[in-house]
């Protein structure tokens, strides 16, 4: 994420987080949402309101890569779950829950739209950063091994917003990075949508519920 957006936060939001913090020790939180609801912005939110208490490391840096998709033939619904390095998200987690202090530096890789490529090391996890957050869509996926996720982080929070909303933003994304209106429309009915209606399974698991606000 190359920019914090700051916005309010929920109370509920703020207060379970807060208590979390004042425990001490480390805190991982996962957001999860269908593809346009909010998630990066929301972590974003969060980092802002924070500060340096709070990394960042999101899903979408364990993309595969987009000669690799080709290969494998899957380059054409790429967000889909068998398109990511699952294991080696799980594997990050599982380091990052147990980083001590005076451990070394975690590095994470980050997703980068304008190159529609992830970049290897380019979030630095520090071993005194009490809180990270991570987000993504299949936080709460039962298939292995992302069902490893769910042992791995202190909470999990289903972020949704209004369909329609959340569908204008994925056409307005895709378009900005270069699909034409068809081309956009297209891949929301034949990847994003399954894939939000696949998230949407997990959503009575989450600990968390937040309903976003359209400004969100």
């Amino acid at each position: 994420m190359n920019h914090v957006t700051s916005m309010p936060l929920p109370e509920h939001c703020r207060r379970r987080l807060d208590q979390r913090l004042a425990a001490g020790g480390r805190h991982l939180i996962g957001l999860v949402a269908a593809p346009g609801a909010g998630k990066s912005t929301f972590a974003q939110s969060l980092q802002a309101h924070y500060g340096a208490a709070v990394t960042v490391v999101p899903m979408d840096g364990w993309h595969l890569a987009n000669a690799e998709l080709e290969r494998l033939q899957r380059r054409d619904r790429k967000g889909a779950p068998d398109t990511f390095d699952a294991a080696g998200y799980v594997e990050l987690l599982r380091r990052i829950r147990g980083q001590q202090p005076g451990d070394a530096v975690i590095y994470a890789p980050e997703f980068r739209r304008s190159l529609e490529e992830a970049v290897a090391g380019a979030i630095a996890v520090q071993p005194q950063t009490p809180l990270i957050v991570t987000e993504g869509n299949y936080l709460l996926l039962e298939d292995e091994p992302w069902c490893q996720i769910r042992e791995l982080l202190d909470d999990i929070w289903y972020l949704e917003i209004a369909a329609d909303l959340r569908q204008a933003r994925l056409l307005a994304r895709h378009m900005q990075f270069g699909r034409t209106h068809a081309q956009a429309l297209a891949w929301i009915a034949a990847t994003d949508e399954p894939n939000a209606r696949r998230i949407a399974q997990g959503r009575a698991r989450a600990d968390v519920l937040i309903e976003l606000e359209p400004s969100i």
